[in-house]
């Protein structure tokens, strides 16, 4: 549905003006928040009118009997809308996708060998390519619309799900807290360096320039290491992700 579409709808259902007044300093920040997180060929304009289109959604399908607050229900679908945005917009060469896809495997075939953390080397040498190209496979992982924690998180908590379909099961509920426990144990599993670095970024918030300086190394290197860490997450959480759930993600063409 257009966003004109959607407002007439609103208009129609008795939703007041005033209340796209009132949120709309809500999808500012909650498209300037995600904006820190996205490559900069991502326009905050086209956050913002996708945004748009999450909250009059929410104005037209809020239920205040589910037990939600509307800020707290438009805040979840103004996020989606971007984030579906975001997923629409993936111009990220095939062949981006298809080595991580590669270093992911080359991570869970080794760890699952070892029993060791998969260090560079070894994966550069599992994959027959320098450390100097596993590097580039890395940066351009970075560059590209990857899956990050926060969106994996979001995926799979139960909250979300309910307020989106209020027929969810109870299977359903505990496949989603499953989740959560898995990926808490996985990020719990990563190397000292890649799990502070997850930390600071997805937690505290820090940008890649920030994270560089309180570790001393170069934002090209704070990138690299972030984007390892993810696709060490993708190894670690392969058994809940697979062709059906792409969008889990981020991902047009997995």
């Amino acid at each position: 549905m257009t966003a004109i579409a959607m407002y007439s709808s609103v208009q129609s259902s008795g939703a007041a003006d005033e209340k796209i007044v009132e949120y709309a300093p809500l999808v500012k920040r909650i498209a300037y928040h995600l904006s820190n997180k996205l490559p900069a060929s991502i326009l905050i304009d086209d956050l913002i009118q996708a945004g748009m289109l999450g909250l009059l959604d929410a104005l037209k399908n809020y239920d205040p009997t589910q037990g939600a607050s509307f800020e707290t229900y438009a805040g979840i679908r103004i996020r989606g809308s971007m984030l579906d945005e975001v997923r629409h917009s993936d111009w990220t060469p095939r062949s981006v996708h298809k080595k991580s896809r590669d270093v992911s495997m080359a991570i869970k075939a080794i760890e699952d060998q070892t029993s060791e953390t998969a260090k560079p080397n070894d994966i550069a040498a599992y994959l027959g390519i320098s450390l100097d190209e596993y590097h580039h496979v890395l940066q351009d992982s970075a560059s590209s619309r990857f899956f990050s924690v926060e969106e994996l998180a979001q995926a799979g908590d139960s909250f979300l799900d309910e307020c989106e379909d209020v027929g969810v099961n109870p299977v359903e509920r505990l496949t989603g807290n499953d989740f959560q426990l898995a990926l808490a144990a996985a990020i719990e599993k990563l190397p000292e360096r890649e799990k502070l670095v997850i930390s600071l970024y997805y937690n505290e918030e820090l940008n890649l320039k920030e994270i560089g300086e309180v570790l001393s190394v170069s934002e090209s290197r704070v990138s690299q290491i972030n984007s390892q860490a993810m696709l060490r997450l993708r190894a670690k959480l392969g058994d809940w992700v697979n062709e059906d759930n792409s969008l889990l993600l981020g991902e047009s063409d997995w």
